[in-house]
């Protein structure tokens, strides 16, 4: 906490490593929070300071003034002049210090419950006001006569910013009204982590502590976390979610003018949100303010007060002191501002951030079928074709080009529009392509893709296109391929597209729920993944590559655009902020990290803060064991050569069966892949081995399907616990997991569940890779070599390594918790290999070249544990 604090006061970027069930969390809300505090604190007495010497020095100008006479130069213009920045400086602080006792009222009032209908009792004008301020899109709606119907597909009359300047000087001073609401962002904490059980994890930590009662809290999330509308959740997918959110809202709109006297044109009623209420999600902001909540309460309160918790906590944003958030929400630019994340001057702390390299990486690339593209294209052309005479020119001219670039795509990929893409062959192969190379082969580089990037985030092409299809999907939208474009066609392409499902139908019977998965997914229109596509070309041409994959059918093939240097989306955070945290259970090996995010972001080493510290268990709580080979003597070297031989399988089996003859409770034994998986599990089943372990502990598999993961480990917990009230053969279970997979991140193995974890082999990935390929040779291009290894090999080693690092940290998870771990690889002996380990593990690491002292050893430590709970 001490060094947590330091961090914060001096502006700097702290790498901390701190493992689970040390008190990583609490320690993090406590020296972040006791900063913030005396920060907010200091600011206020300098402020008052500089306030009662600005006030001092206009006092003496003014009496200097006053004894000063001149006959020939007015000298009470001069002093006007020399003394107005004083002046300003005056009115300034004393601006803010009103609004800093306004706020500091008004949130004690809200505390106290005295003002439980402070947003009830507004005036009824400010209502339009607060719809002001949630508006995502700005422009004018404007209608054209025709189908009223159709009304809300039409995209609005785009102005580029050269012809907008004009109107939003115009707008200026009629938005001057809106200051009252628009809050002023206080000094901040933003704090992000990788899932929302997470976060969920860390507000109860914060709600635990002693700053839960004078902190103002919030938790942003997506629609489709915080969404309170049942119509809407039924939908599925977010992208449904948002186009149907952002369309009620719209409506809600359109329905205000009319009560207001608008002529109201004839039509169908449209559906609004009952929970899009100004009043209702102003009194949820104030109720943010006043008490710590978390997702699960935020949806509670909504449902009681009727508001929406989406957009309530976006209100809650600028006045609120601890911001909660997933990572893509902070780390991708075009979200951040969306949800009215501001940067300058805060502090960031981001947690769980051993893989933050790969999340930027992951963020910023995006990849497209040649399925999605001829969707896209064909979606597209029937929406220009069917709005053509009420479309302006300007929109129809984008619409043209962004034809032109999808197409250019298609043409890369070997295929053509119009044409169904499974019916299209192409090449097999793969092609590593700079961003340039790619526009000029695709022959798109004469179109400006950040003018298109502008038109998709202003016109909202991509909703727009998303409402059409889900409007007219089986009514003559054709999704797949183009055809020909007459009415007829169209009119009857609906009941073919009908009798095609029947003939599939009859031909083969597929899972009902994965073919109206499969509906969904081609009923959706692809427009949002070829918008973050064309975003991810306005790249730096050095910073990236385009891989074409070409895989016999142009339905199956992509165009995939890879990030290459994270660095320069994360500069701009690390550039904006006071002070930035990366915190995490496990950051070994951090020389890597420092390298490729910090460095490389312009960050020089004097602005960087390293800590690690121990694990609370005592040092004799943790038993890790290197095995060099296996009872028979056979050397453990599980290379890609080698890990396939029947002798190696074999001794891998009798490594475990040894291990579960002496472990009490669970064994979790990960394998380097799934493939290598399948592999060994079955020459066991062929052989008897796995019969044989199955006598000693129940075995279960880790499943193929992510929603099962919560039912096979409550299976597994439930097995351990009988066996240890019933000692009816088994000694526990024993878990198959895989390096990287579901059960290798976020999943605690504590006490009973995981007593011993073991590694099968190094998990190193596929160095055949076209992109990990391309990957190394960037950093060894760019990069400085160190310790006679090349970056692109370093890479290698520390993604094998980090993977190793998450799956064996798994078992210890309390100050309690005693853990035994076997790496069964003679490679993991390698001093440069051990060093990678982090430091609590690697301290008490012995290597054995014989199993039968490791054996020795593992025996001794569970007998030891036995006798103590004895």
């Amino acid at each position: 906490m001490q060094a947590l604090y330091s961090v914060l006061d001096q502006g700097k970027v702290g790498i901390f490593e701190s493992p689970t069930g040390t008190g990583k969390s609490l320690s993090l809300i406590c020296g972040a929070l006791s900063w913030l505090t005396d920060y907010e604190e200091k600011r206020k007495k300098e402020a008052a300071a500089l306030l009662k010497e600005g006030e001092a020095a206009l006092s003496t100008s003014t009496a200097e003034s006053s004894t000063t006479s001149s006959s020939a130069e007015p000298d009470w213009i001069t002093d006007f002049v020399q003394k107005k920045a004083e002046r300003d400086l005056v009115s300034k602080l004393k601006e803010e210090e009103l609004k800093r006792k306004k706020r500091e009222e008004r949130l004690e009032l809200i505390r106290n419950n005295v003002q439980l209908k402070y947003a009830m009792k507004r005036k009824s004008f400010e209502d339009d006001e607060a719809f002001k301020l949630l508006e995502l899109s700005k422009e004018e709606q404007t209608e054209t006569e025709g189908d009223r119907e159709d009304a809300e597909l039409i995209i609005a009359e785009y102005e580029s910013d050269d012809e907008s300047k004009t109107r939003s000087r115009f707008k200026g001073a009629e938005d001057d009204k809106d200051d009252e609401l628009l809050e002023e962002h206080v000094a901040k904490i933003y704090y992000c982590s990788r899932t929302h059980s997470q976060l969920a994890q860390f507000v109860h930590e914060v709600q635990k502590s002693p700053f839960s009662k004078d902190i103002s809290l919030v938790t942003l999330g997506s629609r489709q976390n915080l969404c309170i509308n049942e119509e809407v959740r039924r939908l599925g997918s977010i992208q449904r979610i948002n186009d149907r959110c952002m369309e009620m809202q719209k409506n809600k709109h359109e329905k205000q003018q009319h009560e207001e006297g608008a002529k109201r044109k004839r039509g169908p009623a449209k559906s609004v949100c009952p929970f899009y209420k100004a009043s209702a999600m102003q009194q949820m902001r104030d109720d943010l303010q006043g008490t710590v909540h978390d997702i699960e309460q935020l949806l509670k309160l909504g449902r009681e007060i009727h508001s929406c918790p989406y957009y309530s906590t976006r209100l809650a944003v600028p006045s609120a002191q601890l911001v909660v958030l997933p990572y893509q929400m902070l780390l991708h630019e075009a979200t951040r501002k969306a949800a009215g994340v501001q940067l300058k001057g805060q502090v960031v702390i981001i947690d769980e951030a051993h893989n933050l390299s790969d999340t930027l990486s992951c963020i910023h690339s995006a990849e497209l079928t040649g399925a999605q593209l001829c969707r896209a294209h064909s979606q597209l052309t029937q929406y220009a074709e069917r709005f053509k005479s009420r479309l302006k020119a300007k929109n129809l001219m984008y619409i043209k080009q962004i034809l032109f670039v999808i197409e250019g795509l298609v043409r890369g990929l070997g295929g053509k529009v119009g044409q169904n893409p499974q019916n299209q062959t192409t090449q097999t192969g793969t092609e590593m392509l700079t961003i340039n190379n790619f526009l000029f082969k695709a022959q798109i580089d004469n179109i400006n893709l950040f003018k298109l990037q502008r038109y998709f985030e202003k016109s909202m092409v991509s909703r727009k296109l998303g409402s059409f299809v889900e409007k007219y999907a089986g009514s003559g939208v054709i999704l797949h391929a183009q055809s020909s474009s007459n009415k007829e066609n169209r009119r009857t392409e609906g009941l073919n597209r009908y009798l095609q499902t029947l003939q599939s139908n009859q031909s083969t019977a597929p899972d009902q729920q994965g073919s109206v998965e499969a509906e969904k997914v081609l009923s959706a229109s692809p427009m949002m993944q070829v918008e973050g596509f064309f975003m991810a070309l306005t790249n730096s041409n050095t910073d990236g590559r385009v891989v074409v994959h070409k895989q016999g059918a142009l339905s199956e093939s992509s165009v995939k655009f890879l990030l290459l240097n994270p660095a320069v989306h994360f500069a701009q955070v690390l550039k904006e902020c006071r002070a930035v945290i990366i915190a995490g259970g496990t950051m070994q090996p951090v020389s890597d990290f420092k390298q490729e995010l910090l460095f490389s972001a312009g960050v020089g080493v004097e602005r960087i803060t390293e800590f690690s510290c121990g694990h609370v268990i005592p040092p004799e709580n943790i038993l890790p064991l290197v095995l060099c080979s296996g009872p028979s003597g056979q050397e453990l070297d599980f290379t890609f050569q080698n890990r396939d031989s029947p002798r190696m399988m074999d001794e891998t089996g009798r490594i475990l069966s040894n291990i579960c003859n002496v472990v009490p409770g669970g064994v979790v034994c990960f394998f380097p892949s799934y493939e290598y998986s399948r592999r060994i599990i079955s020459h066991w089943e062929a052989s008897g081995a796995l019969t044989r372990l199955a006598n000693k502990k129940k075995i279960f598999q880790e499943p193929k399907k992510a929603n099962q993961v919560e039912q096979v480990l409550s299976e597994f917990s439930r097995c351990i616990q009988r066996c240890a009230l019933d000692c009816s053969g088994l000694t526990g279970a024993l878990l198959f997991s895989v390096v990287g997979g579901k059960m290798s991140e976020g999943i605690n193995f504590s006490d009973d569940l995981g007593r011993c974890v073991v590694m099968v082999g190094m998990p190193y990935p596929n160095i055949k890779s076209p992109e990990l390929q391309e990957k190394m040779s960037y950093l060894d291009k760019h990069l400085p070599h160190s310790g006679g290894r090349s970056p692109g090999q370093a890479l290698i080693e520390n993604l094998c390594m980090k993977a190793v690092n998450q799956s064996i940290g798994r078992a210890i998870r309390h100050r309690g918790d005693y853990s035994s771990v076997v790496l069964c690889d003679r490679r993991y002996s390698r001093p440069a290999t051990l060093s990678k380990l982090p430091t609590w593990i690697k301290e008490r690491t012995s290597t054995h070249n014989t199993f039968g002292s490791a054996f020795a050893a593992l025996r001794k430590f569970f007998l030891e544990k036995k006798q103590k709970q004895v």
